[in-house]
Formats: structure tokens, C-alpha cells, sequence
């Protein structure tokens, strides 16, 4: 049985590719971020049955002692522990160097010191910056429009480096825009299925004129465990994108008629981002992946909305989010 550590398994995409690895037989290790009051972040919410199978390690992703610990006896890592909100990393920058840099040199420095079998380090599609073309492959530049963006940009070069330099078993996995139960608060997604669930007859956004390409968190840990399985894809960077693209103000207005027909969209100034750093068009090309694996999504938008919104239907989940409050 195939051993692997999760880092960030506490999050919203570790949390659920966490449940699928269990469910795939594999003994699993969750790297969880450490605090006093013990909670493991969305592991809590998982099924007994799931939870039982897993081993929980609580620590810190910018300690190195800690995660080669972790990662000691494991025979592939999936590296997702990471700061991703966009508005914050205006606010904090030198967090998102300590945990999304220093915390992916973590884990390279002690793949290579404990010869681990394969590291997927995962990107995000905001490393591309507004399209410069479309679909965007994995050769398109890198633009830093955010400092989050920025450290994720060197958290890759990283990665890279470490594959060239000393072998290390790099994969770099680029999701687009994931979303589905869980996702915290400061995704755009969450942030218009609160409102309406909550009441709001006026649904407070930003920019509504960006396009995305949004894929459900389901079909994004499957790509992962496809990438993970595959001989091909070690030294490369992959896209998961469903390769089609929908703007802000009509996916707000999908939910609208799904929950509340009534309801209406206003622009808060404060949730627009810098002119120079709001990303306008991502459209990501998905060829790379399916010619490396036997991957392709199988939820349309449709049907991953449908999904999320039940999840926040039910009352002990949409009590966590604080809908009348900005995320950031």
C-alpha cells in the first residue's frame, strides 16, 4: 500500500483530495497546520470511516525539521500547503514568502535528502496573469500581478530547479479556478452562495467583467491522483482546466436564478483589485494533461454549482461563513 503525505491537507482542495486517496487504498499521511485548540481544519468534517484510516500530523509548513519528519517513510507528496487569497497578500507579503516560498524549499530539500519517489508541487493559474492568448498552455509567460501570484512564481522556479539540478522527482500541478464545498470565504463563489443563502437580497461584488475557467474541486483531486499515477509527468508543469471560460457577472447570475431570482448585484469598491493587478481573462488549455494521462473532467459548471450549493444548504456548513463581512 502505497504511502503519501498531504501537506495542507486541512484546506479546501487538500481536505477532499485527502477523502479520495483514502478511498483509493492509500495509507495516508495529512500534514495539518498546528494550533492550540487541535482542530484539523476540514479533516474535522470528514467521515469516521475516512478519518480513521488517516494519520494526522499537525506542524508548520515553513519549519524544515518538521516537514522532513513528516515525510519521512512516504513514497510521494502532494505539496498544497500554501497562502491563496489574493487580497491578503497586498496586506501580508512577507507571509506569503515564508509559507508559499520557504515552505516549498521545505519540501524539495527534504525530497531530495529522503530520495522520495515523486513531489507534485501545486501552482495556480495566476502565475499566467491576464492572458496575453487562449487557451493558455503551459508555455505562456509569467506574469506576477499579485504578491501571491509572485511567490507562486518563484515557489515553481523552485521546483523547476530542484528537477534540474538534483533529480529531485518534481511535477508541477496547475489548477485553475477550483471550486466546491469547502472553499473558504475569500472565493468569489462562496462569497455570492452565502449571501444568497443567508437572505441578501443585494449581493455585494467586485470586478464582474473577469473571465475564468472554473473547474469543481472533485474532478481537480482526480487530475491530481491521475498526475500522481502517471510515468510521463515528472519534470513537467500540467494544467487542470476544463478549457472554457465564463465572467463573473454571469456566473453570479447563474446562482442568482438557482437560489434567489430577486436578488440583485452591486459593486463594493473595496473589493476591486488594483488595476494594474486584476487578472482580466484565464482560459487554460487542457491538451498537456490528456495526452500525459487519461484525465478529463466530468462535472459540467451546471452540475458543480448544483452540488455546492447543496453542501451549503445545509445549515452546520453555512454557519461557519460570515456573509455580511468582507473576506479577504
Amino acid at each position: 500500500m502505497k504511502k503519501v503525505l498531504v501537506t495542507g491537507a486541512d484546506g479546501f482542495i487538500g481536505s477532499h483530495l485527502t477523502e479520495l486517496l483514502v478511498k483509493e487504498g492509500y495509507d495516508v499521511k495529512a500534514f495539518v497546520y498546528y494550533n492550540s485548540f487541535n482542530t484539523w481544519g476540514w479533516i474535522d468534517s470528514l467521515s469516521p470511516e475516512v478519518l480513521k484510516k488517516i494519520e494526522i500530523v499537525t506542524g508548520d509548513i515553513r519549519d524544515p525539521f518538521q516537514v522532513e519528519s513528516a515525510m519521512r517513510g512516504c513514497d510521494s507528496v502532494y505539496h498544497l500547503a500554501a497562502l491563496i487569497a489574493i487580497p491578503y497578500s497586498y496586506n501580508a507579503p512577507q507571509s506569503y514568502v515564508d509559507t508559499n516560498v520557504t515552505g516549498t524549499l521545505n519540501v524539495l530539500q527534504a525530497a531530495k535528502t529522503l530520495k522520495v519517489n515523486k513531489v507534485l508541487v501545486t501552482s495556480t493559474s495566476e502565475v499566467y496573469g491576464t492572458a496575453l492568448y487562449v487557451p493558455i498552455d503551459e508555455k505562456h509567460p509569467r506574469q506576477a500581478q499579485s504578491p501571491y501570484s509572485a511567490t507562486k512564481i518563484a515557489s515553481d522556479a523552485l521546483a523547476e530547479s530542484y528537477y534540474r539540478s538534483f533529480d529531485v522527482p518534481v511535477c508541477i500541478v496547475r489548477p485553475f479556478n477550483t471550486y466546491g464545498p469547502r472553499q473558504s470565504a475569500r472565493a468569489v463563489i462562496p462569497t455570492i452562495i452565502s449571501q444568497l443563502q443567508s437572505g441578501y437580497k443585494e449581493i455585494k461584488l467586485g470586478n464582474l467583467e473577469p473571465t475564468r475557467d472554473f473547474n469543481f474541486v472533485k474532478d481537480i483531486c482526480r487530475a491530481f491522483h491521475a498526475i500522481e499515477v502517471s510515468e510521463n509527468t515528472i519534470g513537467e508543469e500540467i494544467n487542470i482546466a476544463t478549457q472554457q471560460e465564463v465572467s463573473i457577472g454571469e456566473l453570479a447570475q447563474e446562482l442568482i436564478d438557482q437560489i434567489n431570482p430577486e436578488a440583485k448585484i452591486i459593486t463594493d469598491q473595496s473589493r476591486l483589485r488594483p488595476d494594474n493587478s486584476e487578472v482580466d481573462r484565464l482560459l487554460g488549455s487542457n491538451r498537456k494533461i490528456q495526452e500525459l494521462t487519461n484525465w478529463k473532467s466530468i462535472y459540467s459548471l451546471k452540475e458543480g454549482l448544483k452540488e455546492t450549493i447543496e453542501w451549503f444548504s445545509r445549515k452546520e456548513n453555512l454557519s461557519r461563513y460570515k456573509p455580511g463581512i468582507y473576506n479577504i
